[in-house]
């Protein structure tokens, strides 16, 4: 079932372009786009309804999708809408380029998120036992080590900024024990990850070195095999060959980290910024998964996600989109669609229905992991540091964003320092 035509909005060209031309789109990328992204969300919600032309990184054309209903259509209809990039028309008819950073984030790879069917469940079934298994083997034991590794570099100077000395690697250096990787191999890692979502000129070199790492590693368990999720993904039944390995390894450790750091980082805005849910959480009356699902619905960690494909010509919110357009879900912008959440400030505790984690089938399937990460990197860091506070006024605290996600700048704080 087609999502219906807003009232007011006759349904339109599925070229973008016909909605007056390619200098009249907006961009979500660039120096306009990085500092208000949530207000050029609304501003395209008005101007076209739930589903809006945009033109992403290299000026390519794309459907930006800003309606609850319409996400939620669209990633549970993967017969309509698939992440198989093979059918982009943009990408076979030439328009882009194999080296654009777009490649990085929606091009076809042998890893479970390019896929639909039967290839799909056998190789999500790869990821999520091997998910399930890691989560299994003490990775609050490895949270608590790093934090509190973290935690001893500032922790005498009785002021830090949680962001680039926090948030920014922990989530990282959990990865490297997890995979099998060395310790010193976290943050180079860190910045490669950040930087292929952001984009840009430096994203290929940067995938690329991730990929050089990720292949020295599974060669080295193949011959040291251990109990991480790299030997899983190298012994699991579905017998990944080394690309799908390689793209697996991949996949997980750009995802979980760079999700997980920026749902970190707001997770810790929300408390320092909300004295209340500080007091409660410390005094056991709120559970941080409440804090969590507060940052889910407002500033999910995924503002934007990349890559479904039109696999016939259908209309979506009053669009007439195209066999082989390319849409991307505005999961933040679906979270505060005006039709299904009129009051943006009522309170959501207990409610799931977010699309933080985007959904159907090929929904997160790393979402134990990361709040597991979340939830012990925040009590290790509130039971460490007395008298933490916001060194900043709230409305000080800044932002940056990419086509993909808006990261938080930083999050200065004071508290009492102490002896190591």
């Amino acid at each position: 079932m087609n999502a219906p035509t807003p009232a007011g909005l006759p349904a339109t060209s599925g070229c973008p372009v016909a909605h007056g031309g390619q200098d009249s789109l907006t961009r979500l990328y660039g120096p306009d786009a990085s500092d208000d992204p949530q207000g050029i969300y609304e501003r395209l919600r008005e101007q076209h309804g739930p589903v809006a032309p945009v033109l992403l990184e290299g000026d390519v054309h794309a459907w930006l999708v800003l309606g609850y209903r319409e996400n939620r259509h669209v990633l549970e209809n993967p017969r309509q809408f698939t992440r198989d990039s093979r059918i982009w028309r943009d990408w076979k008819e030439g328009r882009v380029e194999e080296s654009s950073p777009l490649i990085q984030m929606v091009g076809w790879r042998p890893d479970c998120v390019s896929q639909e069917g039967e290839a799909h469940r056998r190789l999500r079934a790869a990821v999520t036992d091997n998910l399930q298994a890691i989560a299994g083997r003490g990775i609050r034991r490895h949270v608590t080590h790093f934090a509190n590794k973290q935690i001893d570099a500032f922790v005498a100077a009785g002021q830090a900024d949680l962001v680039t000395e926090y948030a920014e690697y922990l989530p990282m250096l959990v990865l490297t024990r997890l995979f099998g990787l060395a310790e010193g191999e976290g943050r180079q890692l860190a910045v490669s990850c950040a930087q292929v979502i952001k984009g840009g000129e430096e994203a290929l070199a940067h995938n690329d070195r991730i990929m050089k790492i990720l292949g020295e590693l599974a060669e080295r368990k193949r011959a040291e095999p251990g109990s991480d999720f790299t030997t899983g993904l190298l012994d699991h039944r579905a017998d990944l060959d080394e690309e799908e390995v390689l793209s697996h390894l991949r996949l997980v450790l750009i995802a979980a980290h760079t999700t997980t750091s920026n749902l970190l980082a707001r997770v810790l805005q929300l408390l320092l910024t909300h004295p209340s849910h500080m007091a409660g959480l410390v005094s056991g009356r709120l559970d941080i998964s409440a804090v969590v699902e507060e940052v889910m619905w407002n500033t999910p960690p995924l503002a934007v996600c990349p890559g479904r494909f039109a696999t016939a010509d259908l209309e979506l919110g009053g669009r007439q989109v195209k066999a082989g357009d390319l849409l991307v879900l505005g999961l933040a912008a679906g979270n505060r669609d005006p039709e299904v959440r009129p009051d943006a400030t009522t309170a959501l505790h207990g409610n799931k229905a977010h699309l933080a984690f985007s959904g159907g089938s090929h929904e997160c399937p790393g979402q134990g992991v990361g709040q597991a990460i979340i939830e012990t990197a925040v009590d290790v860091l509130i039971h460490r540091l007395h008298g933490l506070r916001l060194a900043a006024a709230p409305a000080d605290l800044t932002a940056t964003a990419s086509s993909w996600e808006a990261r938080l700048d930083r999050l200065p704080v004071e508290f009492t320092a102490q002896e190591t």
